[in-house]
């Protein structure tokens, strides 16, 4: 299905429309490789049905998918292991608390993260992706992550992956705590090393529009017509970026945006409209909740003028 509702001209207005909303956001600087993020950047690229894409604003954005990451993670365990093994380690409820919440995984489910897509979730589907090791277990997620794009030269950014090993403390408080209740085996280190390197793989906009758009499809890439992953996956996937892709945020999104979405902390979001097609949006500079303040003013401004609201 093709774009009838806009061409590149609309989408640089928007970008020139929403690019102001960056000052009132900051980069990422708890990892000092993303602190180098330019606050002002923003980019946009939507893919349809047939794979024509459009792209507008900073086309050559270079940044890492950091939280993006963990829907191929968690693609990757649904089509490994399957939907029973994966949540029953880990659930599908939305959560109040930030990403990396240590309070909420000890007082109310230790066992349990609520839901795939916090940090703690992730960490428990890294831990069953070792099961093959630590470097397959990686090359594995890399691998799906090129599937999804149509990009079979996406690598990590080895200097962000460093950065984040170096000062990750509360990924590997997270882990250890896991680790101490049983929720997880193996080697915690091992496992925290496959979760840096998944989100430090670097892409552009265009890639991570392949990605949503692949998504929406119900697995088939529309840009190499590949059926990367079957439809019931995909499914889920949508219905837990509508509910928790945006942490703390997701309900304000769903309602003021109405797509099911994904964001990470390097100012990227993927959004999926079912059936038609994938976007993506790259803003570093960052709102309280750790996502794209002007990506997400973008994406609003998407969805209200060509109705693109399927929530």
């Amino acid at each position: 299905m093709r774009f009838f509702s806009f061409q590149e001209r609309d989408l640089e207005e928007l970008v020139e429309k929403t690019r102001p909303f960056a000052e009132e956001g900051k980069v990422a600087t708890y990892i000092p490789e993303l602190a180098r993020g330019d606050p002002g950047a923003l980019a946009v690229a939507a893919v349809d049905g047939e794979g024509s894409r459009i792209v507008a604003g900073d086309r050559d954005l270079r940044f890492t998918m950091q939280s993006i990451s963990k829907v191929v993670s968690l693609a990757l365990a649904l089509l490994e292991f399957g939907e029973k093994a994966v949540f029953g380690k880990v659930g599908m409820d939305p959560t109040a608390d930030p990403f990396n919440s240590v309070m909420r995984l000890e007082m109310v489910r230790p066992h349990r993260p609520q839901n795939p897509l916090i940090n703690a979730g992730a960490i428990v589907v890294d831990s069953m992706l070792l099961a093959k090791g630590a470097d397959e277990a990686f090359n594995s997620v890399r691998e799906m992550a090129r599937s999804l794009t149509g990009n079979p030269g996406i690598r990590e950014n080895e200097a962000v992956y460093l950065s984040e090993k170096r000062t990750g403390d509360r990924n590997r408080s997270l882990a250890y705590f896991l680790k101490s209740v049983k929720t997880i085996r193996g080697d915690v280190e091992e496992i925290l090393d496959v979760y840096f390197r998944q989100c430090s793989l670097e892409v552009t906009v265009s890639d991570l529009a392949v990605l949503a758009g692949t998504i929406a499809l119900d697995g088939r890439n529309p840009l190499t017509g590949e059926k990367v992953l079957p439809g019931k996956i995909c499914r889920i996937l949508r219905a837990l970026m509508a509910t928790c892709g945006l942490y703390d945020g997701s309900g304000e999104f769903a309602v003021r945006v109405g797509i099911p979405a994904k964001s990470g902390v390097g100012g990227g979001i993927i959004a999926t409209v079912p059936g038609i097609m994938g976007i993506a949006v790259c803003g570093p500079a960052l709102d309280h909740q750790g996502n794209s303040i002007a990506g997400i003013a973008l994406l609003e401004c998407m969805s209200e003028r060509f109705g693109l609201r399927v929530l």
